[in-house]
């Protein structure tokens, strides 16, 4: 399906949910919805489905208006937080319910084939109530498969499932959409999430769309702080600088040696992304001398809050590492990884692919 969005805005009284947005989805192809908490992605969602009918603007699907069509009158799937089966039906019945409807030859044949690439081939006797969370997320994300809708719309799928199921279903999620049969979109407020699933991503923020396109793209060349805000975990550390003669300069009196378009103010922000700053010196390196508020392991790496001249950074670092709180760290980055904006927030400097 080629859905287009125009001029989309939600309304309720005088509080804005959507303002007004343009946004036309890659056809068969997976788009993400990145935000934090009360983005607008549900809101946004809902209005693609037919759940609501937006304020003001026009929803196309292949080209036909269907702005104010209800749900029940559009072909379409629909996968929320909360995992919606039903109760007194088997596993079975759950996934082919839609089938059925359809009136579909070869029914059984399509219903293990989905509960083979789910891995809930021994459930299909079951009801849902018997099944574990993670399981029942997937008899609700085999149901929205079987329907086999041109628009499908994940609403944050996996945010109520442990961190182990969510990686099992997000690998398996990949794969399935990689067929290309259905316009997928799905919502999430993991950035990490985003990267995986690859595809397009729109970002949001406080109900307006800031960027689309592929995620790859967003990710290195976020056009602006608001957009590096969202696509970033840890959040990308934010450093007040001034346009100088030779670059930019740190409030720390360090220089970074970059060239950027004329600005019409010195005030500049650099971006670093927590991943860029290390421990280990490099040639042309900056370096950032501060001390240890806080260390934490998260799984294979360490994350470390540090107050330094230039304010509090976040490091991230591969492997396991001990910091004694108090303690002096320097932390090493190169000019090459950092992004410079301007006094209003746009992007003028990006590092090349391979340094982000």
């Amino acid at each position: 399906m080629q859905l287009t969005l125009e001029r989309i805005e939600q309304r309720a009284g005088a509080q804005a949910y959507l303002y007004p947005l343009d946004l036309t989805l890659v056809p068969r192809a997976v788009t993400v919805l990145l935000g934090a908490t009360q983005a607008g992605k549900t809101t946004l969602m809902r209005v693609m489905a037919g759940l609501d009918a937006p304020a003001a603007g026009r929803v196309l699907a292949d080209g036909q208006d269907v702005t104010g069509v209800p749900v029940r009158a559009r072909n379409v799937a629909m996968v929320y937080q909360q995992f919606i089966n039903y109760p007194s039906m088997t596993v079975y019945d759950n996934i082919a319910s839609p089938l059925k409807l359809r009136k579909e030859q070869g029914i059984e044949t399509r219903v293990n084939e989905l509960a083979a690439k789910l891995h809930i081939e021994p459930f299909l006797k079951r009801l849902p109530a018997e099944l574990s969370g993670g399981q029942q997320q997937r008899v609700a994300l085999a149901r929205a498969l079987a329907k086999q809708a041109p628009l499908m719309l994940l609403d944050e799928p996996l945010v109520n499932l442990d961190y182990k199921l969510r990686e099992e279903l997000r690998d398996e999620l990949t794969q399935l959409f990689a067929n290309g049969e259905s316009t997928v979109v799905y919502a999430t407020t993991e950035p990490t999430e985003a990267l995986l699933l690859g595809g397009h991503t729109a970002v949001m923020d406080a109900g307006e769309l800031l960027q689309y396109g592929p995620t790859a793209d967003v990710f290195h060349r976020p056009k602006s702080i608001r957009v590096a805000r969202a696509f970033s975990d840890p959040p990308m550390n934010l450093i007040a600088g001034n346009a100088g003669s030779h670059g930019v300069m740190l409030t720390s009196g360090v220089t970074l040696p970059l060239k950027f378009p004329g600005v019409k103010s010195a005030a500049l922000t650099v971006g670093v992304r927590a991943s860029a700053l290390r421990v280990t010196a490099r040639d042309g390196d900056a370096v950032l001398v501060g001390r240890v508020e806080l260390a934490e392991i998260s799984g294979s790496d360490t994350f470390v809050h540090a107050d330094t001249d230039i304010g509090e950074v976040v490091a991230q670092l591969p492997g396991v590492h001990q910091f004694r709180l108090g303690a002096t760290i320097k932390l090493y980055l190169s000019p090459s990884q950092v992004y410079v904006f301007d006094a209003a927030g746009d992007l003028l400097v990006a590092p090349s692919t391979g340094a982000a």
